[in-house]
């Protein structure tokens, strides 16, 4: 474990009414600090009774990993974002934060996560699965969090997040079954906080708030908290009217690298759209790595390491379109 760092700290207001417990999380990644400077201007706001709890509960999280967040880094040990669960026997120190951020997840009933991006781009939130009795991501809340994504304040929504990693990680092993079981192997490695948040009960969205250095990051991540507490009661400010429009997406297959030498034919970015049979990809060996339908790109990583996620394959879908 890397050396002692401050205590954990997160804040409680807590309403004279009965209401939601609400948990609003940042820095789960220690450069993403779009979410930290959000929720240390809401405090103040709290403290000087400039914004008022009503009713339920508001837990605020400004840093949850420390130590990424000292280091100015995505990790400290590792991804704190990944295979998120208690640790019985902690070995690194985002096992110390999962057995502190996981009990306080369960002290709550819905969860927005704050985050920002490496590539330029708008802002997004990630949204869960549709209801659903599988086994790979079951749910029965879906409609809460649709109601809810549409009054962020952004108007791009992705899900299929779990499903389309799940998938990957089968057809892993199906490629690569003499290899000793990695985290590349392991299903629950595409487990997060707002994954784990669903699968003990609760509601929960992820909202990428723009690029890391992107000066209006921060009030992307305030207006969206702000939203969110009026949206669900807290506060006694009117409710925010959903988006007029919103543009949906899947994600629907993830492509890994090879090898590190495979090479993108271009500087992809997130969302930029390609045509079916466009070629994406070079691997090491010449062969080539094309699109299999019309869709969007996601999560373009040129400096994936081998066996590691290179890029993910999304299409539009008409989910929040009503009617």
């Amino acid at each position: 474990m890397s050396q002692p760092l401050n205590p954990f700290k997160s804040l409680s207001y807590t309403g004279y009414a009965p209401g939601v417990k609400l948990l609003v999380t940042a820095a789960v990644h220690g450069n993403e600090v779009c979410g930290t400077h959000a929720l240390r201007r809401l405090i103040e706001e709290l403290d000087r009774d400039e914004v008022v709890i009503s009713r339920g509960q508001l837990t605020l999280v400004p840093v949850s990993n420390c130590l990424a967040f000292k280091q100015g880094t995505r990790n400290g040990d590792r991804n704190l974002n990944r295979a998120l669960g208690p640790a019985a026997v902690p070995r690194e120190f985002e096992d110390h934060v999962a057995n502190w951020l996981c009990p306080l997840m369960g002290q709550h009933e819905v969860l927005l996560d704050l985050h920002s991006f490496n590539a330029q781009g708008k802002p997004f939130a990630m949204l869960g699965p549709r209801n659903n009795r599988g086994g790979t991501e079951p749910y029965r809340h879906a409609a809460d969090e649709e109601a809810w994504v549409q009054v962020l304040g952004v108007d791009r929504v992705v899900d299929g997040w779990l499903g389309t990693y799940v998938r990957g990680v089968a057809r892993r092993r199906e490629e690569a079954a003499e290899r000793a079981a990695g985290l590349d192997l392991n299903p629950n490695y595409g487990v997060g906080t707002t994954e784990y948040m669903r699968s003990i009960g609760g509601r929960a969205l992820t909202l990428e708030c723009g690029q890391h250095r992107d000066p209006h990051a921060p009030e992307v991540a305030y207006r969206a908290v702000r939203r969110t507490l009026a949206h669900f009661g807290l506060t006694d400010e009117e409710p925010p009217a959903p988006a007029a429009e919103i543009e949906t997406l899947t994600l629907h297959e993830v492509v890994d690298k090879h090898h590190a030498e495979d090479r993108f034919t271009r500087d992809w970015q997130s969302f930029d759209a390609f045509e079916a049979g466009e070629l994406i990809g070079v691997r090491r060996d010449g062969q080539e790595v094309r699109a299999p339908s019309q869709g969007r790109i996601m999560f373009p990583n040129a400096a994936a390491a081998a066996r590691q996620e290179w890029f993910y394959l999304a299409q539009p879908n008409r989910r929040l379109a009503g009617g």
